[in-house]
């Protein structure tokens, strides 16, 4: 089997799956069942100040009879005491020496503020800190968390602040409610940071009640944004690790994926795009923590059926096919192709097509009840509608069509009309 073991610089635990700092790490009971159910390391709740929470806390979207497709929490740090959290973590770590234990910190921005909250973690023997400037609700309001992470300047001197006194690794779990997620990465290595961690939940209100009026969760008629994470921000996650992980200033800083991580498959694609380890959160919520063995199982057989010895052999391997649009082939060419034993006549990519895309599928209903359909190919744009909302697998397939044509980039189309431009104002010059 493959090697899972990991080394998130320079924390090391039995497997790259780890717990985000959330209520699945509220405290030394929770923390140490997780560790038994096979998960490599966990982000202990936030510490801070302890603070009053409200009531209630959560709400979620839900879509095509899927539960939780996002969560919303206004949900804050701990509400327990420090010292209870740390006297829980020393014991948790006394008890599984070689799983990773972080500690999630988040203070008032002032020196000694961080400075006494990083050597009390410490003491307690974590592995490695996790600054929060994340949060987007209730701690920014104070001062903290995304007012933190927001501001460039103060996110590399509050990390500069923690490397002063910090002797284990420091991670800065970054926002993403920011234009440019790389400006926030970046401060954090000028600051010192050793690794960053991403996405922390984004600015939402997922619904309102349309008989009391009231946005969801509901506290006292009342409401506020929230944090929304769950399998709904995965590509959002997806997009700002790339940016990150191609960044030349962020070359060699470990990044640690989170955002609607829920089965291998979506642990896979965050290495695949740069990330050295993975944070989840939601799914427990959901699942409990019993679905890292199926994490763990699925890893192993698709590393092993691909002839990787390690995980770390796939981190990043697809961050070269990620560019930007002007460099992307404009003569590559595919159209659709419907397997017509495999339809079964709903008609719903005639609909799509013709009503939201480029009528390129024409349609016809049989004495039979059920809806003909075929691909007009001299007016197909390959642009997959189709085979989105095609109900059965396989049924439709986007076919590449050889054209002839020499690949060309927009980039490329440009320099050539610029080319062509200036050599016809130079003729026209000397005549």
């Amino acid at each position: 089997m493959a090697d899972l073991s990991s080394n998130f610089a320079g924390i090391k635990s039995p497997n790259p799956f780890w717990l985000a700092s959330a209520p699945p790490t509220n405290t030394g009971a929770q923390v140490a069942r997780a560790f038994e159910a096979g998960w490599g390391g966990a982000v202990w709740k936030t510490l801070g100040d302890p603070i009053i929470n409200v009531s209630s806390r959560y709400s979620t979207v839900d879509y095509g009879g899927q539960k939780m497709m996002g969560l919303n929490n206004i949900e804050l740090i701990t509400d327990r005491p420090v010292e209870v959290n740390l006297k829980e973590m020393r014991e948790v770590k006394e008890r599984f020496p070689n799983h990773a234990l972080i500690a999630s910190l988040m203070v008032e921005s002032t020196r000694e503020a961080w400075h006494e909250m990083v050597k009390r973690a410490e003491d307690a023997g974590c592995d490695g800190l996790e600054l929060n400037f994340g949060c987007p609700h209730g701690m920014s309001e104070r001062g903290m968390g995304a007012a933190v992470g927001q501001v460039p300047e103060y996110c590399a001197k509050i990390t500069s602040w923690v490397k002063e006194v910090a002797r284990t690794p420091v991670i800065v779990k970054l926002t993403p409610n920011i234009a440019d997620i790389t400006y926030a990465a970046r401060a954090a290595k000028e600051g010192g940071a050793d690794a960053v961690s991403l996405i922390n939940t984004i600015n939402s209100i997922t619904g309102v009640d349309l008989d009391t009026f009231s946005p969801r969760p509901n506290v006292r008629g009342m409401s506020s944004h929230g944090g929304y994470c769950g399998p709904a921000v995965k590509p959002i996650a997806l997009n700002m690790l790339s940016s990150i992980a191609n960044d030349p200033a962020m070359q060699g800083m470990p990044i640690s994926g989170i955002g609607g991580i829920g089965t291998w498959k979506d642990a896979a694609e965050f290495l695949l795009l740069g990330a050295s380890n993975v944070q989840v959160c939601t799914a427990v919520m959901h699942y409990g923590y019993r679905i890292v063995a199926d994490m763990i199982d699925g890893l192993s057989n698709y590393l092993d059926d691909k002839g990787f010895k390690t995980y770390s052999e796939l981190v990043g391997l697809s961050l070269d096919r990620v560019t930007h649009w002007n460099q992307l082939d404009l003569n590559y060419k595919v159209i659709a192709k419907i397997d017509q034993n495999r339809c079964i006549g709903c008609g719903l990519c005639y609909t799509a097509c013709n009503d939201g895309a480029h009528q390129s599928i024409g349609g016809s209903r049989s004495a039979a009840g059920r809806t003909d359909v075929w691909v007009i190919e001299e007016t197909c744009v390959g642009c997959n509608l189709c085979s989105l909302v095609c109900p059965v697998s396989d049924c439709i397939e986007m076919v590449h069509v050889e054209n002839g044509r020499p690949e060309v980039s927009w980039n490329t189309y440009q320099t050539e009309k610029e080319k062509h431009t200036h050599l016809l104002s130079h003729h026209n010059y000397k005549m």
